[in-house]
C-alpha cells in the first residue's frame, strides 16, 4: 500500500506541473463520465474465490494508463482492456503499478501474469516474451512524433534531416527509443533516456532536452502552453503499429485465452469507445468534440 501511495504522490506532482489532469485544475465537464460508462458496460464482477490475474502497468502514459489522483486509482485504455480480459477469464484483476522497464521484468520473472502498458511488437520482445495478438488504441501507436517546446517548434519540421547538436528524449526500453536510435541518432542527435515519461516531459519543459519522442496520443495528452506537437513524424513500419500484451514464455495456455478475449473485444467494436472515453479523461478531447452528452452517453441521430 505504501508503494501505491508514494507513486500517486509522485504522479500528482508531475501531472499538476506538466500534464494538468483533472484534479489539478477546475473542469467544466465530467471528465470520467464516458469512461465510467465504458467500465460499467464491461460488467466486471469477479467471484470472491476467483484466481488472481496480476497485470504490470506503467501509469505514466495517458491516455493508455495514468493516475486519477482525486480517485486514487489508475485509469485509462489499458485498464479497461485488463478489466475486460479478467472478466472474460473469470479472474480477479490486480493492477501492479511500476516503471515501464520493470513491467517487462515482472513478467519475465513470473511476478506478473501480463504486462499491459502500450507495448509495441519488437524483435527483441518477441525473443523474450510470448506476445499477444494486436489490439488497437486509436492513433496512439500508429503514429510516432516528436514533441517540443513552443519556442523550438520551428526546429522540428516534417522534412528535417540534420539533428546535430540536438538532445532527443525517449523512454528507456520503448519503441520510441528504437526509433530515435534508428532515425535520429544516425543524423547527429544525442539520445537521453528516461524511466518515466512525466520526468522526460519535465526535462523538455525545463530545456534539458530539445524534443521528446512519444506516441501521438501520449503527445496530445502531454501538450500544454509550453509543450507542443512538432511537425516531425517518425517512419513507422507496419509491424510496430498497434499494441500488444507481453506474457512469460511458459504461459502458452494463458496467451490463448488472452487472444480469445482480444478477438471478442475487437468483434464487439469496443476499442474506439474505450479510446474516446480515455481521451476525454486525459483532457485530449472534450465530450462535445467526440459527440457525447454531459453524462458520457454517445449522441446518435
Amino acid at each position: 500500500m505504501k508503494k501505491i501511495i508514494s507513486l500517486v504522490l509522485v504522479a500528482a506532482l508531475s501531472l499538476c506541473s506538466i500534464f494538468a489532469l483533472g484534479s489539478c485544475k477546475p473542469q467544466e465537464e465530467n471528465l470520467s463520465a464516458a469512461y465510467d460508462k465504458a467500465y460499467a458496460a464491461i460488467g466486471y464482477a469477479p467471484a470472491a474465490n476467483a484466481e488472481t490475474l496480476t497485470v504490470a502497468m506503467s501509469p505514466d502514459f495517458a491516455p493508455m494508463e495514468f493516475y486519477d489522483t482525486a480517485k486514487n486509482e489508475i485509469v485509462g485504455f489499458d485498464v479497461l482492456l485488463a478489466t475486460y480480459i479478467a472478466k472474460e477469464l473469470g479472474m480477479k484483476l490486480v493492477l501492479d503499478p511500476m516503471s515501464f522497464d520493470a513491467s517487462m521484468a515482472a513478467v519475465s520473472s513470473g511476478n506478473a501474469d501480463l504486462a499491459i502498458s502500450g507495448f509495441s511488437w519488437t524483435a527483441e520482445r518477441a525473443e523474450t516474451f510470448l506476445i499477444s495478438d494486436y489490439y488497437v488504441a486509436g492513433e496512439n501507436e500508429t503514429e510516432q512524433i516528436l514533441i517540443t517546446t513552443a519556442a523550438k517548434k520551428d526546429q522540428f519540421t516534417a522534412d528535417k534531416a540534420d539533428f546535430t547538436g540536438l538532445k532527443i528524449g525517449a523512454q528507456g526500453g520503448s519503441l520510441q527509443e528504437l526509433l530515435v536510435k534508428e532515425q535520429l541518432v544516425t543524423k547527429g542527435a544525442e539520445i537521453e533516456l528516461y524511466i518515466n515519461i512525466n520526468d522526460a516531459a519535465t526535462a523538455l519543459a525545463t530545456g534539458e532536452i530539445d524534443a521528446l519522442a512519444v506516441a501521438y496520443g501520449n503527445g496530445e495528452a502531454l501538450a500544454n502552453d509550453t509543450i507542443v506537437l512538432s511537425d516531425f513524424y517518425f517512419e513507422v513500419e507496419e509491424k510496430y503499429k498497434n499494441n500488444v500484451i507481453l506474457l512469460n514464455k511458459t504461459d502458452a495456455e494463458l496467451l490463448e485465452k488472452v487472444n480469445e478475449a482480444l478477438a471478442k473485444a475487437m468483434a464487439a467494436d469496443l476499442y474506439d469507445t474505450w479510446y474516446e472515453a480515455c481521451q476525454v479523461y486525459a483532457e485530449v478531447k472534450t465530450l462535445d468534440e467526440l459527440g457525447y452528452d454531459d453524462e458520457g452517453n454517445k449522441i446518435t441521430e
